[in-house]
């Protein structure tokens, strides 16, 4: 994180900053877990015992040990073989190891294993019948999480790749799920729900915009962004013959634009707003000073076939001692691929149905959903 340039009052949200945590219940008798919610990858793991090299965290570790219901699965199994084979190796025990790697470096290796993972509890459960796959992480390496997440004990894959929770699920969920999350700093509960009627049957303003799979990168969620419009004025993105050029991906907190576009979208709010780049804005980081009292542009992030408005919150970080607003976006180079981070959709219910190939997305009050 570089904030180095700024008063000691303000931080930026980065990369491994800001996740939403999951909780759950795995094994007999049920063990409570808390974890990553990720969109953007597919895995199931949680740190186990006995561990080699382990983050911290507030619970002891799970012991499968001590679970009836878990088993580890064999090299030749399924699951083991959805791994690809980067992904996964065999123990002389003919057990499955596996490993797996993320974007910020960070990893995790074990055992893979089945078991009963259930979710919520009292009259909000949700339980499933099956037994889930998942990593049992014995070699860990997240040092963000050692650093500010305590409380978390690994990660729930919800992305479209074979052992994410919801591929697991599949049909008992009938293939879609949703999310409402608050803010940050909100202390009501954000929200993820497992099937149910669809969005646009109990909510009107819905926009729903093509869920587009890639064979290459079968993890993913991709949206097809046409451009971001600030008050009247729009900018497009670059044009291709094929569609999806932005993941939508609940494990990262701020959305990344490619270099070029990004540029162009700092100097329309430059434009349309009249402001200036503070001189204490870190690399990367556009802030600027805006009189509130003025108010501000509409701004419109523009997807095939759906425009979703976000407001101030959805697109700035203020600190009011500062009188200083940061935008919520940083720049990626051309070659990488662009995220739609948490923070840019934080007030919105966002529906994922899968079998229906589409995303929708309705302003909420997430505190009621």
């Amino acid at each position: 994180m570089k904030e180095n340039k700024l008063p000691k009052s303000i931080t930026i949200p980065d990369e491994g900053l800001g996740e939403y945590l999951l909780r759950f219940y795995i094994g007999t008798p049920p063990v409570e877990r808390f974890a990553i919610a990720d969109t953007g990858s597919d895995l199931i793991w949680v740190q186990c015992s006995p561990c080699e090299k382990c983050t911290p965290q507030h619970a002891p570790l799970f012991d499968p040990t001590k679970s009836s219901t878990f088993r580890t699965v064999s090299c030749d199994s399924q699951p083991c073989t959805l791994l690809t084979k980067n992904e996964h190796g065999c123990a002389r025990s003919g057990e499955c190891l596996y490993e797996y790697g993320y974007g910020d470096q960070s990893f995790t290796s074990g055992k893979l294993g089945v078991d009963v993972i259930n979710f919520g509890g009292g009259g909000k459960a949700a339980t499933f019948r099956k037994l889930l796959t998942f990593g049992c992480g014995t070699y860990n390496n997240d040092t963000v999480a050692e650093k500010i997440m305590p409380r978390n004990t690994g990660l729930v894959g919800l992305g479209a790749g074979p052992l994410s929770l919801i591929s697991q699920l599949g049909d008992e969920i009938g293939n879609k799920f949703s999310y409402c999350f608050n803010p940050l700093d909100s202390n009501s509960t954000s929200k993820l729900k497992f099937g149910g009627v669809g969005i646009e049957k109990v909510i009107k303003r819905v926009v729903s915009t093509p869920l587009i799979l890639k064979s290459s990168d079968s993890g993913f969620y991709f949206l097809h962004l046409e451009g971001i419009s600030v008050g009247k004025k729009v900018v497009k993105t670059v044009k291709s013959q094929t569609y999806g050029n932005i993941i939508i991906d609940s494990g990262t907190t701020v959305t990344s634009l490619k270099q070029s576009f990004y540029n162009e979208f700092v100097t329309l709010l430059k434009e349309v707003m009249g402001v200036k780049e503070a001189p204490e804005s870190p690399e990367n980081t556009f802030c600027f000073r805006h009189d509130v009292k003025k108010g501000f542009p509409d701004f419109v992030f523009h997807f095939l076939g759906a425009r979703v408005r976000l407001n101030q919150q959805n697109l700035f970080q203020y600190y009011d001692t500062e009188n200083l607003f940061c935008l919520l976006a940083h720049p990626t180079a051309e070659d990488e691929y662009a995220f739609l981070g948490s923070q840019t959709l934080v007030g919105f219910r966002v529906e994922y149905d899968l079998s229906g190939g589409k995303i929708s997305f309705a302003p909420t009050d997430c505190t009621k959903y």
